[in-house]
């Protein structure tokens, strides 16, 4: 694995990690990050590429910020 490849999961696993704190759906967190649920899924599952602006979108939404979302806990 890459280190993009790294990124891309450490990104979905601490999308995951925000939304269950949060006891949110992926059908919520589409809604309040203005993306379809589908997007959110494969976005939680490392299968999509993520533009920064999704990344900022979601972010948004759960509440976190940027670095928080990229960060290797």
């Amino acid at each position: 694995m890459n280190d993009y490849e790294k990124t891309l999961e450490t990104l979905a696993k601490n999308i995951r990690k925000r939304r269950a704190e949060l006891k949110i759906s992926q059908d919520e967190l589409a809604y309040l990050a203005g993306v379809h649920r589908a997007y959110i899924g494969s976005v939680e599952r490392a299968e999509k590429n993520i533009t920064i602006g999704s990344i900022y979108k979601i972010a948004k939404a759960l509440n976190i910020t940027i670095n928080e979302l990229i960060a290797n806990n």
